[in-house]
């Protein structure tokens, strides 16, 4: 208990100190989870508008699939992307595997079905009614489709908010498309996993808190984002 405790005081001294190893996890952590977000955001917040605004046969199995897919196993999603990037595979000779681009493809797919999901539940969630009183009043399909997503903004970048803190938090596509590498592909959740591992749990638990500082930031946004919406 009492090792337990000293770990943590190091931790926290640590942080307060800004240790420059912790520090440049976190920071090449909060790069790489952005990069992947915005990315993921870019291509695939569009993708969910065009699900929701048309209608087609079998739309109701594509977004269920889709919602079933928020929970994907993370090494799943490595293995994929490290077969697709590795020397013998489609996108081999771009030679992205053990580099933070890999890490950024692989959080891209892994993210990919939060954002469009919660993208169209977003869409949902203004209900029918504003589509069709935007309608009866005489209002193009581009007008209503531009009034219906500013009623639902805040939702929206409540996904996107998700598909971050999804980002953020993964572990299985960093180590197995990062390679974990110190000063290179290492991240928050890497690192803490290795250094739980060797035996160095102080700057595991600054790693940890950090982390869980990020989640609850995240968290925090969307909880306003979210009453925000409901104005």
């Amino acid at each position: 208990m009492s090792h337990l405790l000293e770990a943590f005081s190091i931790s926290l001294r640590m942080i307060v100190t800004g240790d420059p190893l912790v520090f440049s996890i976190a920071l090449r952590t909060m790069l790489i989870a952005s990069a992947s977000t915005l990315v993921a955001t870019i291509l695939f917040v569009p993708l969910g508008c065009l699900i929701h605004f048309n209608s087609f046969k079998g739309k109701r199995f594509v977004v269920g699939f889709i919602q079933t897919m928020y929970s994907v196993p993370t090494v799943f999603v490595g293995m994929l992307v490290f077969l697709t990037v590795s020397r013998s595979g489609p996108l081999g000779f771009l030679g992205l595997l053990f580099s933070p681009s890999a890490i950024i493809l692989g959080e891209i797919v892994l993210i990919a079905p939060i954002i469009i999901g919660l993208t169209v539940s977003a869409l949902q969630g203004t209900g029918k009614k504003l589509e069709e009183t935007a309608t009866a009043l005489g209002a193009s399909k581009s007008t209503m489709i531009l009034k219906v997503l500013s009623h639902a903004k805040y939702t929206m970048l409540t996904s996107v908010l998700m598909g971050f803190g999804r980002a953020v938090s993964e572990v299985g596509v960093a180590i197995m498309v990062g390679g974990n590498i110190a000063g290179y592909t290492r991240t928050l959740t890497t690192s803490i996993a290795l250094g739980i591992g060797k035996g160095e749990t102080a700057s595991s638990i600054a790693l940890g808190i950090i982390l869980l500082f990020m989640a609850m930031v995240v968290s925090i946004i969307v909880n306003l984002l979210q009453h925000g919406g409901k104005k």
